[in-house]
Formats: C-alpha cells, structure tokens, sequence
C-alpha cells in the first residue's frame, strides 16, 4: 500500500505537448516502443481495416416498443460477449454539452505552460494536470498528457483541484459529469439483466449509490514519428465501466479483436462503451475487458474524454455468486480495487496481464 503515498514521480516531468512544439523529424528515445509494439506505418489520420465496433442506439431502451427494447439488450449483450466495446447513439447526454466539454479541454491544453503547471499532479493521487501513467523509472513513455479528476465519492471531489480557465470550464465539467453518471446508470442495469441478474445487482455489487467516478481527459499531440510511438500503451482499462467521448474528427483508439487492431471509426455526438476489468471479475469473464490502446499521428492533434465508473474502492470484488457453478468455477481470486488500482499505479498500462494476474490457482 505505501506506492499511494508516492509524493513524486521517479523522474523529471516532460510535457509531451512542448515535446511535440520542438520535435521536427525524430521523438526522443523514452517515447520510442519496443518493434513488437509499434503500430503499422500510419498514411492518414484513419487508418486500420473497414471493421468498427458495433454501433448501438439506445432509443429502443426507453420506448414502449417491447420487440425493440429486447433487441437492444441483446445487442449490447453481444457487443459485451464479443468485443468488450460498443458505441452508443441516442443515450441522453446533450450534444451541445458533449461538443462544449471536448473544445473546452481543448482550450485548456492550449493556455500557456505556467497556467497548466498550476494544476500539475503527483503520483499521489493522480488529480490534476499530467504526463506519465505509472512509476517505474527508466519507463518507456507514452506521447500524450492528460488531466484527471474525480467527481465520486463526493469526499473526493475539490473543485480547487477543477481548472478555473477556459471561463465556465468548471459549470462545464460538473454538468458533463452529471449527465453522464446518469447514462453509466443505466448502462449498469442493462448489463446486469444480460447476465441474467436483477437490474440493481451489479451496482449493488459496486456498492449500490456509494461508487467512484472519475475523469481523465487525454491530449494527444502532433508526433513526427507516429510510427515510432503511441499515444496510450496497450491496456484493458482496471475498473468498471468506461465511457469515452472521442475526437470525432480524428481516429486514434484501437481496440483488439482477435489477433488485429480495429480502429475505432467515431460517430458524431456517440460514447464508446467498454468492459472495465471488475466487470469482467463480477462476471466470472463472460464480459471480457479488452486490450486498446491509441494510435498518433503526424497532421493532427486530437483530445478524448474518458469517464470512469467505478467500484466503492474498498469494496472487495470478486466472481458473482449466481454465475459460479461447478461448470463455471470462480476464475478470479477477490481483491478491492483500491488494491487493484494501487498495482495498476505502480506497473502502468501492461496489456491484460494485471487482471489476469487475479486468476485463482488451479
């Protein structure tokens, strides 16, 4: 437990974003990825297969349609089964608010240095402006900066620690939270019914009104050497639920299906929904965490905003009883996620070896 008391990183702080201002035509080697890791050359900006995530809309949840609203569930059931990734249309988030808060971040990476360094976060807990995921020294780097901050539990949420420019950024931040909370509400229901549950036993398994919920809003610069780099290692995301807004006029999330790498296409004013890893623990793995990561590139910058929704963080969270039977044995030993995320911290993004890790011996 000692690592959630680390006040400092383990090496100085380079803001990618200044990297990328003076880099003309090489990335220094800390951002430099194993040839095994390295995406495909990159022609343009969208790039991959014809393939995307299946694309889901959700107005059949909240009509009396009964044929409609059971088409939807399975839908999100499949895209759940099949590929821990889904888009999602018509899921009442404003699509003012989502334009706003995503030109809103936009701004903000773009004031000067010395009103971002403000706000600039330690390994402590993350909260504020950043440049690095993880603490081993002598890591290899990813070629992005964020900002991360809470909204849940309440206790953790200081909106001194909320960035008081672009003017209004603040009301922004607070109201894009809110309505999107409601919408991992509902989400939260829909996947404890596929799994055969009542629709209150996966939020309850999360600790019923008492969840965490946070944001990390992800810049991702130019890079001259986007086949050299990425903007986000790969990773299955560590806790329960992830909402993302994307940059609709940039791809640059890919996400693993089979042995390929699937990039994401956005639609406009559309989440990308994924598994988190305690949803695949609770669901004994027939809802699967998947590896993603982030592309860059050389034209055009981009900026995402991924919403976290998470378990109680010393909820113990392990396989639901209703889906362990001798056929289906536990597969998962049980841990909170306050421990898991602690590992998470220390390692950085290591593919899905983290929650595999948590597999009970045989």
């Amino acid at each position: 437990m000692k690592n959630s008391r680390l006040q400092d990183w383990p090496e100085p702080i380079v803001r990618v974003q200044s990297l990328s201002e003076t880099c003309q035509s090489e990335i220094p080697t800390r951002y430099i990825k194993p040839p095994r890791d390295r995406p495909a050359t990159l022609t343009s900006p969208i790039a991959g297969n014809d393939v995307n995530i299946p694309v889901i809309d959700l107005a059949g949840l909240f009509g009396d349609d009964y044929d409609l609203h059971a088409s939807t569930l399975h839908k999100i059931s499949m895209a759940c089964r099949e590929w821990g990734f889904f888009q999602v249309v018509n899921h009442g988030v404003s699509p003012e608010l989502m334009d706003s808060g995503r030109e809103l971040w936009r701004r903000f990476f773009h004031l000067p240095m010395e009103e971002k360094q403000i706000y600039a976060n330690s390994p402590a807990t993350y909260e504020g402006y950043g440049s690095r995921l993880g603490v081993e020294k002598g890591a290899i780097l990813d070629w992005s900066d964020y900002y991360f901050l809470h909204y849940l539990p309440f206790s953790l949420k200081n909106l001194n620690k909320w960035p008081a420019l672009p003017t209004n950024c603040r009301e922004v931040i607070d109201e894009y939270g809110k309505q999107v909370l409601e919408l991992c509400g509902r989400l939260m229901k829909v996947l404890s019914i596929n799994l055969g549950l009542g629709e209150k036993h996966l939020q309850d398994a999360f600790g019923g009104d008492n969840v965490g919920a946070c944001l990390r809003v992800n810049f991702y610069p130019k890079c001259p050497r986007p086949d050299l780099a990425l903007g986000l290692s790969s990773h299955s995301d560590p806790g329960g639920m992830t909402l993302l807004l994307p940059d609709d006029q940039v791809a640059g999330l890919q996400v693993r299906h089979g042995n390929d790498w699937t990039t994401v296409k956005p639609v406009s004013h559309a989440f990308i929904v994924n598994i988190g890893d305690q949803i695949q623990v609770l669901s004994n793995a027939i809802y699967k965490s998947v590896e993603h990561r982030v592309i860059v590139n050389s034209a055009q910058e981009r900026v995402s905003l991924a919403f976290f929704y998470n378990p109680k963080s010393d909820k113990l969270i392990e396989p639901v009883s209703d889906l362990v039977t001798e056929e289906t044995p536990s597969l998962y030993q049980p841990m909170t996620f306050d421990e898991y995320r602690i590992y998470i911290r220390t390692m950085g993004p290591r593919g899905k070896s983290q929650v595999e890790s948590l597999k009970s011996p045989r």
